[in-house]
């Protein structure tokens, strides 16, 4: 069998197959961030295809950290949905993350918009945490890992990429502090090593971080400073990165089929670390050629699933093989 069809264990995990639906904000929630009968379509249609590992959009762990439309994990009240939605998915053998989120200066409720060092987005201004306030936010992932916990999720990923607020700490372009956050590679990334720390305290599952490997821009990291990241990231008990790029500056890098894939390869062999690529990849031939190099060890399906749910099945038949069909399905397959 392909590589791409096999499972694939990861910690205490094993996923039927090396797809994961790669996270896409759907913006579909109320304001209050709880999961809606919308989510239960959308998702469970992916795992009705067989997708080994669904990883939700973004889910905010601050009601002020987030967009109009976005998930939320802030408050117990969001488990009861969470749960049901992760159960929903289970049953058709796919495993479930959920992907924490900060948005930082991107957040879209005015005047909540806080950074590293008080850059503005766009036309929008916004205000440098203090480090009271980091204290709190690094507290804020660690109650959502808690609620993720009850909720029955598989994985947990901490984004840390798109110059959301984790990355915007990483970046030496958006951070310019000068105190024990911002300033050395090891005090840039402070926050998101204490925000790991503090997952992992109550998280035994597979930890995976998104990062943004390049951010293209004049300033601002490039792989030898995501791989320098990464490395301290393996120390601390992540699994895997899912590695993007980009975010950071308005600017949008050239993009074309599998244009990402060397930053999962360069992270992959530097620091002895399973990665996820993710970036235009759309067909089943592309993905085991990613796989079979050793470019990769998972999969990310971002756009290509949102057009076919049963994009597994699609990848199957143009690798020359065969998914089992779900029950209700066999007959007319």
């Amino acid at each position: 069998m392909s590589l791409l069809l096999s499972p694939y264990t990861i910690r205490n995990m094993t996923m039927n197959n090396r797809v994961m639906m790669s996270p896409m904000g759907m913006v579909s929630a109320q304001e209050d961030g709880k999961v809606n009968d919308w989510h239960m379509l959308h998702y469970g249609a992916r795992a009705l295809g067989q997708v080994g590992l669904i990883m939700l959009e973004v889910s905010a762990v601050d009601k002020y950290g987030k967009d109009y439309g976005s998930l939320g994990i802030w408050e117990d009240e969001h488990i009861e949905g969470m749960q049901r939605l992760v159960s929903l998915l289970q049953a058709q053998g796919s495993k479930v993350g959920i992907q924490l989120w900060h948005a930082g200066r991107k957040s879209d409720i005015p005047g909540h918009a806080v950074s590293a060092s008080g850059l503005p987005h766009g036309d929008q201004d916004s205000r440098a945490l203090t480090i009271a306030e980091i204290q709190q936010t690094i507290q804020h992932f660690r109650e959502a890992a808690i609620r993720a916990v009850k909720a029955g999720f598989d994985v947990i990923e901490l984004h840390a990429a798109h110059g959301y607020l984790l990355n915007d700490f990483l970046s030496s372009y958006t951070n310019r502090r000068t105190d024990a956050y911002g300033g050395t590679v090891d005090k840039r990334y402070r926050l998101l090593s204490e925000v790991i720390a503090a997952v992992r305290d109550v998280w035994e599952g597979p930890l995976f971080v998104r990062v943004s490997a390049d951010e293209y821009g004049e300033e601002g990291n490039r792989i030898e400073h995501t791989v320098q990241y990464t490395n301290r990231m393996k120390e601390q008990g992540v699994d895997l990165i899912d590695v993007s790029s980009g975010g950071v500056y308005p600017d949008k890098p050239n993009v074309y089929p599998g244009y990402q894939v060397p930053y999962a390869e360069a992270i992959r062999r530097q620091s002895d670390i399973a990665t996820a690529a993710v970036g235009l990849i759309t067909t089943g031939t592309e993905a085991e050629a990613i796989l079979n190099k050793g470019q990769a060890d998972v999969i990310a399906i971002g756009r290509a699933l949102l057009r076919d749910p049963f994009w597994v099945r699609t990848a199957a038949l143009q690798l020359h093989e065969s998914i089992p069909a779900p029950q209700p399905y066999q007959a007319a397959w």
